[in-house]
């Protein structure tokens, strides 16, 4: 029953982890982001509050990091001497981020095991581990790197905001190339997403008249092609050029799944290389004249 492709949601082996980790994360989270009381996330005595119920709306509540004081030592409820001072020093946190990146690796196990049952080729799950990577980088190896889960992202938000601002000003990530080639991968998904659904949206077979849906032209499961491909190919290709329009289907479609997923892979890694602080370029004092005098540009 577990491994059967018949019920209408697929449990698999690793759904058997993923249920109960992601449900034990989503449920804390909520409870939490309404009722937690608040966190000394910076362990100098200045708690932080980050639920519903102790001022915040949904823009600026948060799930608050784990204490510095604790670091990245492990603090599970039963390493406290009471729930009172699990929830002074963000026990959530960890609890809600450890079960959730657990339970988002079995999702990828179970989007593999789910394709291996049905006969499928494996690359769903493939592409699936670039935004499990950015959330690895920003909640797990950015605190490692930085020796603290109170460095890693506040599950909220503003927190979020605050979280880039904090890391552009102490990593520079802007000037990083690995995030600049994820900034190129979403741009450009973005883009070539628009491009592509518009292209076809435009080159639809004509199934229906003036005044009904487009959408009833295209039955499910039907062997017709609903859009003419030849039709897209010609436009694009004398819109940019030949070459810059794809003739092959299954190329295209690679492509739009290439690009994002490496973009948000390379962003991941950035992240990662900057928890340890190699940080991005600077070119601080770059310039400088034949006596050595500093020159100012736009980067000082």
């Amino acid at each position: 029953w577990i491994t059967s492709t018949e019920n209408r949601l697929y449990i698999g082996w690793f759904g058997v982890l993923m249920i109960p980790t992601l449900l034990t994360a989503t449920s804390v989270f909520i409870i939490a982001f309404v009722a937690a009381p608040p966190v000394d996330i910076d362990g100098i005595r200045e708690p932080v509050a980050g639920s519903l119920l102790y001022g915040n709306n949904i823009i600026s509540g948060a799930i608050i990091p784990s204490s510095a004081a604790i670091g990245i030592h492990f603090y599970p409820i039963w390493e406290a001497t009471s729930l009172d001072e699990w929830l002074y020093n963000g026990g959530p946190y960890q609890l809600i981020v450890l079960h959730f990146l657990l339970g988002v690796c079995c999702y990828i196990g179970r989007e593999w095991e789910l394709s291996y049952r049905l006969g499928m080729r494996p690359w769903i799950s493939v592409a699936f581990t670039a935004p499990v990577a950015a959330a690895a980088a920003v909640f797990l190896v950015y605190p490692i790197g930085q020796g603290s889960f109170s460095d890693g992202m506040p599950l909220g938000i503003s927190g979020t905001f605050n979280f880039m601002l904090v890391f552009q000003a102490e990593h520079n990530i802007l000037m990083h190339p690995f995030h600049q080639l994820g900034v190129a991968g979403v741009f450009g998904g973005s883009l070539f997403s628009a491009m592509h659904g518009s292209l076809v949206t435009s080159s639809l077979i004509r199934e229906t008249t003036e005044n009904e849906s487009a959408n009833n032209g295209y039955k499910f499961g039907q062997e017709e092609e609903t859009y003419n491909i030849v039709a897209a190919h010609g436009y694009f290709g004398r819109l940019i050029f030949q070459y810059a329009s794809f003739n092959n289907s299954r190329a295209l479609h690679f492509f739009l799944g290439l690009w994002p997923v490496v973009g948000i892979w390379f962003t991941a890694m950035s992240v990662s290389t900057m928890a340890f602080n190699l940080n991005g370029f600077n070119f601080n004092q770059s310039v400088v004249d034949s006596q050595g005098r500093v020159i100012n540009t736009w980067a000082d």
